[in-house]
């Protein structure tokens, strides 16, 4: 990168800029309410073959698009154009190192909660290394909330919105205050649902388990990776409602988002599960780490290469 990360380019509303160029309204919906959309998107080194791959690209694209769908904005990028900026700006940065990736579409003018409109979007990468601490742990020491999981009747976690993630605040800030590095979120009826952020898997008898999508979940594409991959190795992967006390008779247990990565739990309210990397957790971990920098062939659809084209398979 040419550039230290507090001068970093960034693109808004059709332009690359440096970083503290950018400006938004402060009586915008997005400033005032978290009227807001966005999706992290991870891009890694693959130092062997001097590339950077976009990780599920198209999927999160996808993702992107049903949460300015249900949250009924009137968004003037198509997916293309979407595509386009956050490469432009990848490239503008010359990256050549593990990056995150926030694209967001938000509202900006002078309206209110309510509004539909205008919208617009800025696309920030950002070094892994310089990422929030609880994303670069080699291992978690977590507590149940006694926050619950927003639902689908509530404030839907399938929507990917910045106001969403004032939940997850809550839950955070409430485990760092108690000594802890992240929580785990039951939702209304009291069943296992996610953390501040990532998604939870559990490992009882050899049995990969998470909990369902509508036990109060995002529709993780990290999560869709996970099972995936494991059901490819052979491991038994099942998706049911999860109970509090598994947590604390589980053999291993992980959380695992774009942000997240994998990254073992030790501890579930000071319950200890392992002090280091469970078999399982590590065989999905290892074939991920291998997956995403482009060392599996079979996996290569999920990979854009920045610094050759500008179209995903």
């Amino acid at each position: 990168m040419q550039t230290d990360v507090n001068n970093r380019k960034i693109w808004l509303d059709g332009q690359i800029m440096n970083v503290n160029d950018a400006k938004i309204n402060v009586l915008a919906p997005t400033a005032q309410f978290g009227l807001n959309v966005f999706e992290g998107i991870r891009c890694y080194w693959n130092d062997e073959k001097q590339q950077l791959y976009v990780f599920r690209m198209k999927d999160h694209y996808q993702r992107l698009l049903r949460s300015i769908k249900l949250l009924e904005l009137d968004c003037p990028y198509t997916e293309s154009e979407m595509r386009q900026a956050l490469l432009d700006t990848v490239r503008g940065n010359e990256y050549r190192e593990d990056i995150a990736v926030r694209q967001t579409i938000f509202a900006k003018g002078f309206g209110s909660w309510g509004s539909s409109g205008p919208v617009g979007m800025f696309v920030s990468p950002i070094p892994k290394a310089k990422s929030s601490a609880e994303y670069n742990k080699k291992g978690l020491h977590c507590c149940v909330s006694s926050w619950r999981r927003i639902s689908d009747d509530v404030l839907s976690p399938r929507i990917k919105c910045g106001a969403n993630y004032i939940n997850s605040r809550m839950a955070q800030r409430e485990a760092l205050r108690n000594g802890y590095d992240t929580t785990i979120f039951l939702n209304e009826l009291g069943k296992v649902a996610e953390g501040p952020g990532s998604c939870l898997f559990i490992v009882r008898d050899g049995i990969l388990i998470t909990p369902q999508l509508t036990d109060s979940v995002l529709e993780s594409i990290t999560r869709d990776t996970v099972i995936k991959i494991a059901k490819d190795m052979g491991i038994e992967v099942q998706e049911r409602s999860v109970d509090r006390t598994e947590l604390y008779i589980a053999d291993e247990a992980f959380l695992c988002g774009s942000a997240m990565e994998i990254t073992p739990v030790y501890s579930v309210d000071k319950h200890l599960l392992t002090d280091f990397e469970g078999e399982i957790t590590k065989k999905v971990h290892t074939k991920y780490l291998e997956t995403i920098i482009g060392k599996c062939e079979e996996y290569s659809q999920w990979l854009t290469p920045v610094y050759i084209c500008n179209v995903y398979k």
